[in-house]
């Protein structure tokens, strides 16, 4: 009888400890993200352009609002976009429109100056105003036009105009957005993609063997594979359950997935070449931070076994919440703008930029919601 009896007390205990643990790690979790996004709101005004840089930040500002419903958050990006006139590239002529690579107003079919759709969509959603994504359907319609499919040339593009598609889909149920998406996704799969290594190059002139990292082998830029893994992810998340391409979706994040699980450092982070931790040795923040992000996602949305990713998507946020991120809410350690990993290039605690604190607050509210599933 006295040992039925411990059993009964223990047992309590056991679940009162846990809920316990699982409530100081929201909190702390918490706390961390509104500390970095509050030390980027104080210290970067709002009205900046629209272009992909700062675009990122927004879709990590917006996941944030989500989860706090903090109104301070939503009105600094709605003043971002009352700024840029809820546009991206202002050119309206469409005759001169571009998209391979360029900063001006003409380059409105540029996927770095349609980032911001997504930021401008999802205020649409919490107050819908038809001027706040007129702009969006009508580059995106005029685009979907064209006979051409190149125009996500380099990996960084499916982050920025993929989730595009499928909220625009959401919101008008056009499926010729769901069909453009899978159209311009094969023509990068065909170009970036490695079959093999299962991850992406950051564009055709990275391919091997024309490029080789240091020690010889496959050169895959981190944050070039955190910008598809994250992109995946979002689109996912969007896409219905019944799109006749939603199992291939899968199946390239899921193999992305274990190529990334095999690639971490013991650390918890990811180095800038991802199969060669010496081409540019040490952490970096936003290729890190993305990974986290969608492995965490992966595990909440039942793409991923918890028991065979949890420990990297944990270490990741460990290294993210422990070494990236600074007393004072600086997010450091994030490589500069730029397209590879270069050898010699410092990246160290200093080392910030808005389109790092947006991969880490995504990979904050993951990490969040992950432990609510669990509580």
């Amino acid at each position: 009888m006295k040992k039925i009896k411990a059993i009964k007390i223990i047992i309590p205990l056991m679940f009162l400890t846990s809920f316990f643990c699982y409530a100081q790690e929201k909190e702390t979790v918490l706390a961390k993200i509104n500390l970095a996004n509050s030390y980027w709101q104080t210290n970067n005004k709002p009205q900046v352009r629209a272009f992909w840089d700062h675009a990122a930040y927004h879709t990590g500002n917006m996941e944030i609002y989500k989860l706090t419903k903090n109104e301070t958050y939503r009105r600094y990006s709605e003043d971002w976009a009352n700024h840029n006139q809820w546009m991206g590239a202002k050119s309206t002529d469409t005759t001169e429109w571009k998209y391979k690579y360029g900063e001006k107003d003409d380059y409105v079919l540029f996927g770095d100056w349609q980032i911001c759709f997504q930021t401008y969509i999802d205020l649409y959603n919490i107050k819908p105003e038809e001027y706040k994504i007129a702009r969006a359907k009508a580059v995106m319609n005029y685009q979907m036009s064209t006979n051409k499919s190149d125009y996500w040339w380099w990996a960084d593009g499916l982050y920025m105009v993929m989730p595009v598609m499928t909220k625009l889909y959401n919101l008008t149920g056009d499926k010729k957005y769901l069909e453009k998406l899978y159209e311009y996704l094969s023509f990068s799969n065909s170009i970036m993609y490695d079959e093999k290594a299962k991850l992406y190059f950051r564009d055709a002139k990275y391919v091997y063997p024309n490029h080789k990292s240091s020690n010889g082998g496959k050169d895959f830029w981190a944050r070039g594979n955190g910008w598809v893994f994250a992109g995946l992810a979002k689109v996912l998340a969007d896409l219905p359950k019944n799109d006749p391409h939603r199992k291939e979706y899968i199946k390239i994040f899921k193999s992305m997935a274990f190529a990334i699980l095999n690639s971490q450092q013991k650390d918890g982070y990811w180095t800038r070449s991802m199969l060669d931790s010496q081409h540019a040795p040490g952490p970096e923040t936003s290729g890190t931070a993305f990974f986290t992000y969608g492995l965490f996602w992966g595990i909440n949305n039942g793409i991923l076994k918890e028991k065979e990713f949890f420990p990297a998507a944990k270490s990741g946020w460990n290294y993210l919440s422990q070494t990236a991120l600074q007393n004072d809410g600086r997010v450091g350690f994030v490589q500069p703008i730029g397209e590879k990993a270069i050898p010699g290039q410092i990246v160290d605690a200093s080392s910030t930029a808005n389109f790092g604190v947006g991969a880490f607050l995504l990979a904050g509210c993951e990490y969040y919601r992950f432990i609510i599933a669990e509580k």
